[in-house]
């Protein structure tokens, strides 16, 4: 029976890649330019992901690098942010279409790199850093825009919700390249150690790459806090570095994947969709107040109920791993 395409028909015009993929059908195409189907969300796989598609190939045939289309997505993003502090309605509906557009453009990168083996580590930085810009100009807009009402306690407000925002997106984005690691090897994931990240930073210089040592240290700032938060998980991680190489047997990757698959909709809603719409809905409405306090209580819970769910399955993996070392 034929497996059926998740693009739907009114978008598979789109997928036209110019390359050896041309004897691919257009689902393999697509895929093909996403790290898994495993941990990709509906609004991905049906909206931002073929149109990313289209935009990565048009990209391609002008000769534009994935990281050029990060830095364009950043600064869209930034004046969807800028928009935002305006309480005229069209100027805020301005605001949701660019933030859109970054979007599409933050996936566009990501598939392109994968489709032309264009990945870099600079690229893995610049797309991570990319939600804090956005996020960080919406932010501010909205403490600008209440200011004259709330002062001091709408930036406090925003700067814990800033915070726990923060801490969302960085563990979803762990714990879905925890889950690629067992699905696809080495090679298929992003799974970055702070170990590995400080050796690289310490031989960068200043004096020859600061603007790539500066992020670079951003990045092991923000790995070193992802390990913090996940201590389960990174014994068990230790126990398949010290017994299998960091090459764990195939029997624990088919059984992590089982354990983890169930909780990945979690790691989506704590993306960027989510709290996207909420974002978008609190500030048409002219309440965007509401967007900080769903993020403080709704996104929270949700984040306490990841962490301590990954981290019982990191608990009884690590076991499972530690009875197999007596045979």
């Amino acid at each position: 029976m034929r497996k059926k395409s998740f693009i739907p028909k009114e978008l598979s015009y789109l997928c036209f890649y110019d390359n050896a993929s041309f004897d691919m059908n257009t689902q393999k195409v697509v895929e093909a330019s996403l790290k898994s189907t495993d941990t990709e969300e509906f609004i991905d796989i049906y909206f931002f992901r073929p149109i990313g598609y289209w935009w990565a190939t048009f990209f391609h045939k002008l000769g534009i690098i994935p990281n050029q289309i990060t830095i364009a997505a950043i600064f869209i993003g930034v004046a969807a942010g800028i928009c935002f502090y305006f309480t005229d309605f069209r100027i805020s509906l301005l605001g949701v279409f660019l933030l859109i557009w970054a979007n599409i453009f933050d996936s566009a990168d990501g598939q392109l790199a994968r489709m032309t083996n264009q990945k870099s580590e600079l690229g893995r930085i610049l797309d991570g850093a990319c939600g804090d810009f956005w996020f960080g100009a919406i932010y501010l807009a909205i403490v600008f825009r209440l200011w004259p009402e709330w002062h001091f306690y709408i930036l406090i407000l925003a700067i814990v919700t800033g915070y726990c925002h923060s801490k969302q997106a960085a563990l979803a984005d762990y714990y879905r390249n925890v889950h690629l690691l067992f699905l696809k090897g080495i090679n298929g994931s992003e799974l970055d150690t702070s170990k590995e990240l400080a050796e690289k930073y310490k031989k960068l210089r200043w004096t020859k790459k600061p603007f790539l040592k500066f992020f670079e240290g951003m990045y092991l700032s923000y790995t070193k806090g992802q390990e913090r938060w996940t201590p389960q998980l990174q014994k068990m991680l230790a126990v398949i570095h010290n017994k299998y190489k960091g090459n764990a047997p195939e029997w624990f990757r088919n059984y992590y994947r089982e354990k983890s698959f169930p909780l990945l909709k979690y790691t989506n809603m704590l993306s960027f969709n989510l709290r996207s719409i909420i974002l978008f809905i609190s500030i048409l409405t002219n309440y965007p107040w509401v967007y900080f306090v769903f993020e403080l209580t709704v996104m929270n819970g949700l984040l306490y109920y990841m962490v301590t769910q990954y981290e019982h399955i990191s608990r009884k993996s690590k076991n499972e791993l530690e009875i197999s070392r007596q045979y």
